[in-house]
């Protein structure tokens, strides 16, 4: 099939290209735009008791006051506030609410602080469209308009709040997003050019995947419509990474593998042919393996997961049928010009780096697995200190922005859990109203619950039949401390609810909390539905029942040694509490999903010199002699891309760039490099168990899979890739 498609694109280059250009336009054209939601509890589904008690609320209360937007003020000289000074604001709050600002529904003053130096102003917007970017340009406006108002005055002002953690997130993830571009670019270019040192060939794949971008990210604004999936902002600055990540990988696959024929002496088109016939099985296995694994993220119960999963497919899938067709008609247009000015491509290097370490793999199997095998398992036991946090409007941005400052100072200045406090509905349960007699004893009960700094019921609806009442918590809504609590709060308001009666715990911490259970939900089905989909594209490309099991293992390991060793750096070392819930749900697709690319380029060309009559540690020791720098550059070109995300200046790209390169790096370094050729070669016939794909086929020409003559013909049989002996170029 994979020779069939060489042929099709390099016989009519032209029309490939041509094609391609059509549908970029098309695509681009006429997509839609992608909206995007930094609502956490959007990213729950209806089934959770948060979400239940947000419905419960907008019904019982549709009028009732949840700030969006809070303006804290303080003297300019940090003293307590004086009666000139809360004159001041009392005008300002009624200055801004005559404004009528677009989605500002209220506008009223808060309480001041206990220690009389902070007082606020609460900002109501329309509970439609929490979260959505027109809430985020009204914060821009009020932000403004109130630092206007309160020029002339003794007082300073920042806005915080839902709505300007949203504003200053979006314009975190955009420079994030500006420094990944660069970052990416920058990287890729230079790598290449160390690489081939020939300029065209350095640029032409960020061209080329530059087109593929513009085109998945038009498919995936289509399949956000269509499917109604939840877009976040962060999925942007992930796409790039992959897009160009991913891409660069099944460049170099390809062209390690035209040079090599081209070294063979192959005519250059039929060189193409022949490239695109023998690494195509092997990149189209990769990428479906990648795909699969994206596509598990489906079954997560997070609506910020739920999109990127297809989003990511997607992207990868466009990249793939580039790899297979755009990229082999371009090259194979240029010619062997894409080398120019290097001529390095005509003949085989001097240095035998890659030849040294294939005959240590050979020699010493038992040993390379060993040692490659207890690294990752020391990494591994740094698993052992993972914990989660759950603050997303933190880990999106430095603590440095605006509305950040406003969350540390309101911490400070009021009670914890005043910025987000913890409501619980009783609601009747036969329509009847309540019995007001009740609500003291029921409030007493919340308020003495371990955490719990005060309790009290604040409001009946019109009907009597659904009572908030109000607990303030000892700690802010994203801790630890605080998800204890409302899993204590939640205990105690079910099981002491008056006779009649239900309890729904609702606000950020009840969120959290639920988000918590979520994840621990994906952990219990995604990472196996995802393994055992790749086990089944390894079982399928290699033919085998043994192989992919400890291929899976190995990067199960890998994986493993990749979460350790990122909560060591970020937990240990830096004293944090812990890291980004998400982290190790999007970290296992990656490492698992595209650090699986690295083992099956690796044992695809293990079984290639296997079926020319080699023995497996021989063949284990030629794959890694022909196929290690190309996992070598792709692994380092990926593992750096990914490392840009460290530039956004945020806690959840930075340790998820963190922890993806660094995965990524095991992956093509520890475990392809290394464990997995090894274990072969010690496993031998019995890895490729029940067929026999590493059995040697009789001589023929041409086909993608069958020895070539020049191979098999004694001392030149080292001749063909020996540039993957020696150094990248």
């Amino acid at each position: 099939m994979f020779r069939r498609i060489g042929n099709v694109v390099v016989r009519h280059p032209v029309w490939t290209i041509v094609a391609w250009l059509i549908a970029a336009v098309a695509i681009v054209a006429t997509a839609p735009g992608l909206p995007s939601s930094s609502d956490e509890s959007s990213f729950l589904p209806k089934s959770y008791e948060s979400i239940k008690a947000a419905d419960l609320q907008a019904k019982a209360f549709p009028s009732a006051f949840t700030p969006s937007a809070i303006a804290l003020y303080q003297r300019t000289d940090g003293g307590k506030l004086t009666a000139a000074d809360q004159q001041d604001v009392v005008r300002i709050t009624r200055e801004l609410g005559d404004k009528h600002i677009d989605q500002v529904q209220k506008v009223v003053p808060g309480r001041p602080s206990q220690d009389g130096r902070y007082t606020m102003t609460l900002v109501q917007m329309d509970s439609k469209n929490a979260g959505q970017p027109k809430q985020a340009d009204a914060a821009k406006v009020l932000r403004d308009d109130v630092k206007q108002l309160v020029k002339g005055t003794d007082l300073e002002v920042r806005l915080g709040g839902s709505a300007a953690q949203a504003l200053d997130q979006q314009d975190s993830s955009k420079r994030g997003e500006a420094l990944i571009g660069i970052g990416t670019f920058v990287i890729i270019l230079v790598t290449l050019l160390i690489i081939f040192r020939a300029p065209i060939l350095a640029v032409l794949p960020l061209f080329l995947i530059g087109l593929v971008s513009a085109i998945a990210n038009g498919l995936i604004a289509y399949a956000t419509k269509l499917f109604d999936l939840q877009a976040n902002s962060s999925i942007s600055s992930i796409l790039i990474v992959v897009l160009f990540g991913v891409g660069t990988d099944y460049f170099l696959f390809l062209m390690f593998r035209y040079r090599e024929r081209l070294r063979a002496g192959d005519e250059p088109k039929q060189a193409m042919i022949n490239a695109v016939a023998r690494v195509g099985e092997a990149i189209a296995s990769a990428a479906g393996a990648v795909i699969i694994a994206f596509f598990a993220l489906v079954l997560s119960t997070l609506g910020f997961l739920k999109q990127m999963g297809p989003a990511l497919a997607i992207a990868v899938t466009v990249t793939l049928i580039a790899a297979l067709t755009l990229i082999p008609a371009v090259v194979s247009l240029i010619g062997p010009k894409v080398f120019w000015p290097s001529k390095s491509w005509q003949r085989e290097p001097e240095n035998a780096r890659f030849a040294a370490l294939g005959r240590g793999v050979e020699r010493r199997p038992a040993l390379v697995a060993a040692v490659s095998g207890l690294v990752l398992v020391a990494l591994s036991l740094g698993t052992l200190g993972f914990n989660a946090t759950f603050d997303l409007a933190a880990g999106s941005m430095p603590k440095t922005k605006e509305s950040m400052v406003v969350q540390d100072e309101m911490q400070k200045a009021y009670s914890a859990g005043a910025a987000a406090p913890t409501d619980v509905y009783l609601s009747s349960t036969d329509g009847k109203p309540l019995d007001k007699g009740t609500f003291a004893a029921y409030a007493q009960k919340l308020g003495a619950v371990d955490g719990v700094a005060d309790a009290r019921m604040t409001q009946l609806n019109k009907t009597g039949t659904t009572a908030d009442f109000t607990v303030t918590l000892k700690y802010e809504a994203s801790t630890d401390k605080a998800l204890s609590a409302v899993g204590k709060v939640r205990d105690v308001a079910h099981a002491d609810a008056p006779e009649g009666t239900r309890a729904l715990v609702g606000g950020m911490s009840s969120i959290y909390k639920d988000i918590d259970t979520a994840v621990s939900h994906d952990y219990r089905t995604v990472f196996p539905v995802a393994a055992l989909l790749i086990m089944v594209i390894l079982g399928l490309l290699l033919r085998s029942v043994v192989a992919p099991w400890y291929l899976i293992a190995s990067v199960g390991l890998g994986f493993g040694a990749t979460l350790g060793a990122t909560v060591w750096i970020f937990q240990e070392a830096q004293g944090k509490s812990g890291l980004m819930f998400m982290l190790p749900v999007i970290m296992y697709l990656f490492v698992v999903a595209i650090g699986t690319d690295y083992n099956i380029l690796m044992i695809a060309r293990l079984r290639e010199e296997a079926r020319e009559g080699r023995e497996p540690r021989e063949a284990a020791g030629m794959a890694l002699r022909h196929a290690g720098p190309t996992v070598a550059a792709a692994g380092f070109i990926l593992a750096a891309t990914f490392a840009t995300m460290m530039l956004a200046g945020n806690a959840l790209l930075t340790e998820m760039g963190f922890a993806v390169s660094f995965g990524i790096a095991v992956a093509a370094f520890v475990m392809a490099m290394f464990f997995t050729p090894s274990l072969t070669a010690l496993i031998g016939h019995a890895a490729w168990w029940p067929g026999h794909a590493d059995r040697a086929r009789p001589a023929a020409a041409g086909g993608a899979g069958h020895p070539d003559p020049a191979r098999v013909s004694g001392d030149s049989r080292d001749a063909v890739g020996q540039d993957s002996a020696g150094r990248l170029g």
